[in-house]
């Protein structure tokens, strides 16, 4: 599945396995495949980006190996343009770097699509959008952190709606094939708000794999959100 969620197309749910039991990580990637979900999205951190440790390439492969669904990576590590090749090689189908890790970003990018994936990159909640101009047009996804990375369950920050309004446009109006991607405090009561200001494809977490209810509910709520289910 290509990155394309434009005009006349559902927005995308990209589930977020940071909250999953990890102890049953096969169990919690086919609930959200049964539920519908458009990618499995994986965070990969490494203590030095962000202050967490997370999953690396093994757990990636092993994902790809239990799914039809794209393998959506989020890489928050230093110097991201190491890795790559392994990651995509691993399975991942689209992969996602921030613009504050990467020095050379467009070589970076260009490595990602030699290497089979399509190229996203993430900016933080107090990186502005200029940071993306000149790397805009070559990329298949820009991913706006509505929460500082490092853990799951944060709470939306506010001024993130400002922010997607404007990449929208910036988007629209540069004729860039880039889709808007949101990751950060999503749930079903702020879902449409997100969608409304621009988003085509939105990460969840904790909103999806919750102890309150089965991750089937838990997506027909995000969905009736946006009046789909």
């Amino acid at each position: 599945m290509a990155v394309e969620q434009r005009a006349g197309r559902r927005v995308a749910i990209a589930p977020s396995v940071l909250t999953a039991d990890l102890v049953r990580l096969a169990d919690a990637v086919a609930a959200i495949e049964a539920a519908g979900a458009d990618y499995v999205h994986l965070d990969v951190m490494d203590g030095r980006f962000v202050p967490n440790i997370t999953i690396g390439i093994p757990v990636v492969e092993a994902v790809a190996d239990v799914t039809r669904l794209p393998v959506d990576v989020h890489l928050m590590i230093v110097e991201p343009e190491r890795y790559v090749d392994q990651f995509v090689a691993a399975g991942a189908r689209i992969v996602t770097v921030h613009v504050e890790a990467s020095i050379h970003l467009h070589r970076t990018v260009q490595r990602i699509r030699e290497a089979g994936a399509q190229a996203g990159v993430a900016l933080n909640p107090a990186t502005p959008l200029a940071a993306i101009e000149e790397i805009l047009p070559f990329v298949d996804l820009v991913l706006v952190m509505s929460v500082n990375p490092g853990f799951g369950g944060q709470t939306f920050i506010p001024t993130s709606l400002g922010k997607i309004e404007r990449l929208r446009r910036m988007i629209d109006e540069r004729g860039a094939r880039a889709v808007i991607q949101v990751d950060g405090g999503i749930k079903a009561s702020n879902f449409r708000r997100v969608v409304d200001a621009g988003a085509d494809i939105i990460v969840a977490g904790s909103a999806v794999f919750t102890p309150e209810r089965p991750v089937a509910e838990a997506m027909a709520l995000l969905r009736e959100a946006l009046g789909e289910a």
